[in-house]
């Protein structure tokens, strides 16, 4: 069974990293460009077949290690 974890930013937490690349893809010549926010993605392999009990063990790594749940939100998403 794969998984996806998206980590991003809380709205209102400032994004240095963010901006830097906003400010990047504009010398860039890249037009449009409204605001960037930059965050984390995790592709996970799991070796069970049961889906809520992957989804439980992702969101404690998720709790644990994978995110700061000060700043950051985190989405899982199982593929079966």
């Amino acid at each position: 069974m794969r998984a996806r974890v998206t980590v991003t930013l809380k709205s209102g937490v400032l994004d240095p990293q963010g901006k830097a690349i906003e400010g990047a893809l504009r010398s860039l010549g890249v037009e449009g460009v409204a605001s960037v926010r930059q965050g984390k993605v995790f592709d996970v392999e799991l070796d069970t077949g049961d889906q809520a009990r992957a989804e439980a063990a992702l969101k404690a790594a998720c709790e644990r290690l994978l995110a700061n749940t000060v700043i950051e939100n985190y989405r899982v998403e199982i593929a079966s």
